[in-house]
């Protein structure tokens, strides 16, 4: 007899399972997407269950991993919510597909390698039911650098700052499902910056809140810390922010001559976080 194939789906939802879950609360929906992710994804998911908020479902799409990924997902396919591994045409294209399956009021996005710190979801759900208008909710986020350096992101968003610039922290922050309903899905044409440009949909209406909680891990790097993300961004400005376009490329400029000295922020961050610590 042939081997079974392995499952390429998996979580207690695709075997009909209901969590024991709170229903006098929102539920919240955490979105991942991974792709050759194994070295950092078990700590991903262990920071969604750790978790102290008791409504909550974490929803994983994968890319057609080949490095283990997927090893990892079949062992926490009883724990997560709902999990598939199909090619698709990257992250923002997973988040579309994820949004056709989440249940939640709020849907979040956590990179597969990015964790939670601990009661972030509840300190987001108090934020929701303190400011029941607000349709999108932020934080911010500790910024870690392979070289050790850390930052802290992420200011309140106002449309005064995020024409200019995002200024948003976006991982983990909570989108309202109506968010949706009424800006559409992520458009894949801009493939570093989509989150950026559905929020500029939305311009000066968008009803927001902030706290000042850092709520989550961010490890440094990947699509959205590149010169194309610069570029993509003042498209986004310009086609969907309305934007001067005069005014985007010479902010464009002005962020293309800051890039080259990233690195030098990031070694005077580094000084400075073993100077902290090791007073």
């Amino acid at each position: 007899m042939a081997d079974k194939e392995p499952s390429t789906t998996g979580g207690y939802r695709a075997r009909g399972v209901s969590p024991n879950t709170s229903p006098q609360l929102p539920l919240v929906s955490v979105v991942t997407a991974v792709f050759n992710g194994k070295h950092y994804i078990t700590g991903c998911i262990e920071s969604v269950l750790q978790q102290d908020y008791p409504n909550v479902e974490h929803i994983i799409i994968d890319g057609g991993s080949t490095d283990g990924t997927l090893d990892v997902l079949r062992d926490y396919t009883d724990r997560v919510a709902y999990w598939h591994s199909e090619r698709d045409r990257g992250v923002y294209d997973a988040w579309n597909k994820a949004l056709q399956i989440a249940r939640g009021e709020w849907i979040c996005f956590l990179g597969a390698d990015d964790e939670f710190l601990p009661g972030a979801i509840s300190a987001y759900m108090q934020l929701a039911a303190r400011r029941p208008d607000a349709e999108y909710l932020s934080s911010r986020e500790r910024w870690v650098h392979s070289n050790g350096s850390e930052r802290i992101k992420g200011a309140a968003w106002s449309w005064r700052r995020f024409r200019r610039w995002n200024c948003a922290s976006h991982v983990g922050s909570m989108h309202r499902r109506t968010l949706f309903d009424r800006l559409g899905t992520y458009d894949l044409s801009f493939g570093s910056v989509a989150d950026y440009e559905l929020l500029l949909r939305a311009r000066d209406t968008l009803r927001s809140a902030y706290m000042s909680t850092i709520t989550v891990m961010v490890r440094a790097g990947g699509m959205t810390d590149s010169r194309r993300a610069l570029t993509e961004a003042t498209r986004a400005k310009i086609r969907t922010g309305g934007r001067n376009q005069l005014v985007a490329m010479a902010e464009l400029c002005f962020a293309q001559l800051k890039y080259p000295l990233r690195p030098l922020r990031r070694a005077f961050d580094t000084i400075f976080h073993l100077a902290v610590f090791t007073l």
